[in-house]
Order: structure tokens, then C-alpha cells, then sequence
């Protein structure tokens, strides 16, 4: 098992979940299989530390729809840090890089994302 770092100090959430999200799939090794989920734990810190511009901090939302009619939800940047914190912005920029199938779910679970 590979265990990575990542600091996140001064840099911005898009780098840092591209960089992890390369490491989740397995796709710096070079036995690369698109259909096999690589055995690597890969541990985010300092997320609260991440350069983010005031601009995206007012105009980001992020969107929950729930299926039925009017069960579209949105949520801003800052009241997300409040709610669930600056780790769960980098979980869902991370998981929105993962390709949409069975592993993504087992590749999440390789993640930790410390505050």
C-alpha cells in the first residue's frame, strides 16, 4: 500500500484535487488499469489553509438536486465552510474529478481530508 501527502497550504483547491484525484486513480503508476481500483491512501492536510479567491468565495454555489420537482438545493461557499467545513469543498471538487462508475465510491474511501 503507497500512502501520499498533499499539503494544501497556499494553493488552490482545483491543483490540489487534480493532483489527488491522479493519485486515486492510480494513473502516476505504471501498471495503470482503468478497471482496477488501486490499493493507495492519499491524506489531503492544511485544506484550510487553501488559496481562495475572494471573487469564488462570494459567487460559488454548490447544487443538490433531489430528483423530485422545486428539489433543487444551493448552497454558497461560505455557508459550507460553516456548515461541514473546507474539507467537504475538497471531497466534492475531488469527487467530481473521479470517472462516474462502480470505483469511484472505493477510491473516495482511499481519501482523507484534514483541516
Amino acid at each position: 500500500m503507497q500512502e501520499h501527502t498533499i499539503d494544501a497550504e497556499n494553493k488552490s483547491i482545483g491543483r490540489v484535487a487534480t493532483e489527488a484525484a491522479t493519485l486515486l486513480m492510480g494513473k502516476n503508476a505504471p501498471t495503470f488499469r482503468k478497471n482496477i481500483a488501486v490499493d493507495v491512501k492519499v491524506a489531503v492536510i492544511n485544506a484550510s489553509k487553501a488559496s481562495i479567491h475572494p471573487k469564488k468565495m462570494e459567487n460559488k454555489k454548490y447544487k443538490a438536486y433531489s430528483g423530485y420537482p422545486g428539489g433543487l438545493k444551493e448552497t454558497s461557499m461560505p455557508h459550507m465552510i460553516a456548515k461541514k467545513g473546507y474539507s467537504e469543498l475538497f471531497r466534492i471538487a475531488i469527487r467530481g474529478m473521479l470517472p462516474r462508475n462502480k470505483l469511484r465510491a472505493v477510491r473516495m474511501k482511499n481519501l482523507a481530508v484534514n483541516e
